[in-house]
């Protein structure tokens, strides 16, 4: 993983470690499980990590399956999908192929 040296430039490489965690997922998973549940199934999966992420951090544990970093990106990719829910454009486009 390549340093950064500006804070704009090490956000601007989680935004692509996101949208890369984004598309693996998306890879798997598909749309319909989101637009089946909708934003309050986005925000019950949200709630779902942040339990996990509370418990293991409260806990001191380190993980045997998903990394707190992993758990921390799945939340944030959660938030954008829920934001590009609520203006439509998760139910309305496709992945570029």
């Amino acid at each position: 993983m390549k340093q950064p040296k500006s804070l704009d430039s090490a956000f601007s490489q989680v935004n692509e470690e996101l949208l890369t965690m984004f598309l693996k997922k998306h890879h798997d998973y598909g749309k319909g499980n989101i637009l089946d549940t909708k934003e309050l199934g986005i925000a019950f999966r949200v709630s779902d990590k942040l339990n996990r992420l509370k418990y293991l951090l409260s806990n001191n544990k380190n993980p045997n399956n998903e990394s707190i970093e992993e758990t921390w990106v799945d939340i944030a990719v959660y938030a954008v999908i829920a934001v590009m829910y609520r203006r439509g454009w998760f139910q309305k486009l496709e992945v570029k192929k």
